[in-house]
Order: structure tokens, then C-alpha cells, then sequence
């Protein structure tokens, strides 16, 4: 616990990165495609097994939106896990308590981020998942350098995007991975996924000393 509380001062006490120069998408819809469609695609499923989740873990669904994963991360990691269903907009986490209300989930916590921040206790989750909302996160340097504090030891970040600008709703992997690498995140893996709902590329978060920023995030949309 000591080492951790370290760590975590370690990154908190590191200037973020400059924000990025290129185009934030507005938030539009709190759903990003069809829920059959999804479904179909198996989508939570390639994501949790990409990401290793197993009963009883703790995991974030950052910009959780109507709660399309939440639902069903929450089936995945059980009674003895826990959901952080994390999102900006008020009105989207009042829908989104009213559908955990209805299905009776006992194990998802409902929180209000901002633009720069998850708002998540630090050392608190194993993983965390972005689908289709990174391009518009309108702090995203600020964001990964908070969030990167709520891992514990081990944490990965899933991030599942289309390929194409941020303008029109996606972020090309090269874009994301240069974004990511100047928050301190290391590329782990990349790959499509199936069904044609984008992409997913796993990252892993900075632990126990200051983000090496190889270069300025302003300088990814170049």
C-alpha cells in the first residue's frame, strides 16, 4: 500500500503532457451503434478477453454512456467485481442508474467525471475500457495522466475506436497510439476486431515513476 500511495504521488506530482492541437469530436448520442449489432458482434466479449477480465475484478468503463458494457461487464466480473461506469454528462449517468435500478445490479458504481478527469480512487481498478469516445475526450492528456493513477499494479487500458479522423468520430491507431505513448502509455497490442465495429488496442499504463513523453502530444497530428 505504501509503494503504491508512492507511485501515485510519483505521477500526480508530473506535469501532464500538452494537450492535443488536432479537431475533439462533440458528444452526440449517449450509444455509439445498434445493441443487436453488438451483440451479434460479440463485442464485450472480444473486449474482456482481450483484456483478461475474470470474475472479481475491478474495471472502469470510461465514458459508459447508456451503459451498453456496463450492463454486461457486470455479469462478466460477477458479484465479487465491480463496474465503475463512469461518464461527463448528468444526464446519461440518470438513465444509466435507472437501467441498474431495473435489472437489479448490486455491483456497478455510478460516477460524474469531467473533461480532464475519471474522478476514480486511485489504486482502484484492473482494467478500463474507452469504446468509441476517446476522439472526444476534450482533455485526453489530462484524463490518461488522471486515470493512470486508478490502476492497480497490472492495469491495462482498452481503447476500441474506428479508423478515421476524430471529426468523424473515430482516431486513426496511428494518432492513438503517438496520443497515448506521450501520456506514458506502452502499446501492448492492437488488432480489429470482428463484425466490423472497429478496433481494439490494449495499453498499458504508467506505474511508479514519471511518463517518459517521447514527444509533444500536439506534435500526433502531424
Amino acid at each position: 500500500m505504501i509503494a503504491a500511495l508512492a507511485a501515485a504521488a510519483t505521477l500526480a506530482a508530473s506535469p501532464a503532457p500538452a494537450e492535443v492541437a488536432r479537431p475533439v469530436a462533440g458528444i452526440v448520442s449517449p450509444i455509439w451503434s445498434d445493441p443487436e449489432r453488438r451483440d451479434q458482434a460479440h463485442e464485450v466479449e472480444q473486449i474482456t478477453t482481450r483484456l483478461a477480465v475474470r470474475p472479481g475484478m475491478t474495471v472502469a468503463d470510461i465514458g459508459a454512456g447508456g451503459g451498453y458494457d456496463t450492463l454486461r461487464l457486470s455479469k462478466v466480473v460477477g458479484p465479487g467485481g465491480r463496474v465503475m461506469a463512469e461518464d461527463v454528462t448528468p444526464q446519461y449517468l440518470s438513465e444509466l442508474r435507472s437501467a441498474i435500478a431495473a435489472a437489479g445490479l448490486k455491483n456497478v458504481t455510478v460516477v460524474l467525471g469531467s473533461g480532464g478527469d475519471p474522478r476514480l480512487p486511485p489504486n482502484s481498478i484492473d482494467a478500463a475500457i474507452m469504446v468509441h469516445m476517446y476522439h472526444e475526450i476534450q482533455q485526453p492528456m489530462a484524463l490518461l495522466a488522471a486515470l493512470a493513477l486508478a490502476f492497480k499494479p497490472g492495469g491495462r487500458l482498452g481503447i476500441e475506436e474506428l479508423d478515421r479522423p476524430t471529426l468523424a468520430h473515430g482516431t486513426p491507431p496511428k494518432l492513438l497510439v503517438c496520443e497515448l505513448a506521450a501520456a506514458g502509455y506502452r502499446l501492448v497490442q492492437m488488432s480489429p476486431l470482428t463484425g466490423g465495429i472497429g478496433y481494439f488496442a490494449v495499453f498499458q499504463p504508467p506505474t511508479g515513476r514519471s511518463p517518459a513523453i517521447a514527444r509533444r502530444a500536439g506534435d500526433c497530428s502531424g
